[in-house]
């Protein structure tokens, strides 16, 4: 396994085992990160849009802005692929 997690409450800690990097998840890349581990293969669209429910939070343009900056950063550290 390429990734040891230590989670927290609504956040977590990424250890990659390949490079030695340890990168910080904010509740919000932690709940994506959660989200596309529950659901792999699921298009960005939908993603904002469940996590938007499972929140509580109302979509708005800032949102998705957020949501798509943050799996970027994702996306580019190797913790998820996105189809």
């Amino acid at each position: 396994m390429r990734f040891q997690l230590k989670e927290y409450a609504s956040e977590a800690v990424a250890y990659d085992t390949e490079s030695g990097d340890t990168h910080y998840l904010a509740p919000l890349a932690f709940s994506l990160y959660q989200l596309f581990r529950e659901h792999p293969g699921l298009p960005r669209k939908a993603a904002g849009q469940l996590l938007a429910r499972r929140h509580g939070i109302e979509p708005d343009p800032s949102l998705d802005a957020e949501i798509d900056e943050t799996l970027e950063g994702l996306v580019r550290i190797g913790l998820i692929h996105l189809e």
